[in-house]
């Protein structure tokens, strides 16, 4: 079986494709654009063959959707493993050709590279939440300027609005506002205009976040505490969760699982900061609402606290459970799609 490798830039790419033995058996370079991808495609050697692409999800992931869409097997490639093919290669410099080499050898020793796949509900829901995100903190800065603007124009408006959340309290905004024709009342006037408009977009994304979250039939939102878009970012993030190989992987990847740092006698552990840190934080908004509304987190909690432990790390281990609530609903959906197939 031959493998490809290729690697993607923005406006090129190079490929090589070796045997089983890494030997290179043919070298290319290619634009990257619709018609480089058929150029390649045309290319390639025939037979069976495996391609991987580092990049699959950035420069080259048009590439490896038109791979998808002709029936090729297309792996990712991680950086890190192409760096270090490199370095064992022993050549002195860099060019696109050689990184070529070195991933499409990783391709044909490594078994365990990812399998790139269409696009998935979770892509789908990731880009719009992502794009909500973006508009909530837009909105969260034409807000605070208008009540910059009002503090100016309108001193003690603040016993009549508060904030500037909803559009009852816009209406107000807009009738302290009035028509005066300052030049800082004109632009205030603005920025509530994009505000009612921000307001629109919002409500529309979230329409279509709840839509797709109901679509995917997902056990997530009868969780306590979980919601259409805490459970939209808890998807998004996921991706298939079966890629993950236990409850334990899955909160290591979240960030929940604490790192080991004892010394000698003294045993305990400390707080993980890598890991997924937007899946983190869904779990963390999973564990305030329980915190307050829950009976058994409720317990929990106190549980630890009674053993010593400070606010802080009981609500550490309450996510870490969190997690195992939320790893065993995915993967109980997962199997149950599998057997609606």
């Amino acid at each position: 079986m031959l493998s490809i490798g290729v690697d993607s830039h923005k406006d090129s790419l190079a490929a090589s494709a070796v045997d089983e033995l890494g030997v290179e058996r043919a070298v290319g370079s290619f634009a990257n654009t619709r018609a480089g991808h058929r150029q390649l495609r045309a290319w390639l050697p025939p037979g069976a063959r495996r391609i991987g692409i580092e990049g699959s999800a950035g420069f080259g992931a048009a590439l490896a959707q038109s791979l998808l869409a002709a029936g090729e097997l297309v792996l990712e490639v991680p950086p890190q493993l192409t760096v270090r093919e490199r370095r064992h290669a022993g050549r002195p410099g860099k060019s696109d050709p050689a990184d070529a080499l070195a991933i499409a050898r990783i391709t044909a020793r490594e078994q365990r590279l990812r399998v790139v796949q269409a696009p998935a509900l979770s892509d789908e829901l990731k880009l719009l939440v992502t794009a909500r995100e973006e508009l909530v903190a837009e909105r969260i800065r034409h807000a605070n300027q208008l009540h910059a603007d009002l503090v100016v124009l309108r001193p003690g408006y603040g016993a009549r609005l508060p904030h500037l959340r909803g559009s009852r309290q816009l209406a107000i905004a807009g009738r302290l506002l009035g028509s005066g024709a300052h030049l800082r009342c004109q632009l205030a006037r603005r920025r509530l205009a994009r505000l009612r408009r921000l307001d629109a977009e919002i409500a529309g994304l979230e329409r279509q976040i709840a839509a797709r979250v109901r679509a995917s039939r997902s056990s997530l939102p009868g969780l306590t505490g979980v919601a259409a878009l805490l459970a939209a970012s808890l998807l998004a993030e996921s991706g298939d969760v079966r890629r993950f190989r236990s409850a334990a992987a899955f909160a290591a990847a979240s960030g929940t699982a604490p790192i080991p740092a004892s010394s000698g006698q003294h045993q305990r552990h400390r707080l993980n900061r890598g890991g997924n840190r937007r899946l983190n934080r869904a779990l963390h908004a999973m564990a305030l609402v329980q915190a307050r509304c829950d009976p058994r987190a409720r317990a929990y909690l106190a549980r630890r606290r009674a053993e010593g432990k400070t606010w802080r790390e009981a609500m550490r281990a309450l996510k870490r459970q969190l997690a195992d609530v939320v790893f065993r609903t995915m993967l109980a959906d997962a199997r149950a799609a599998d057997l609606t197939i």
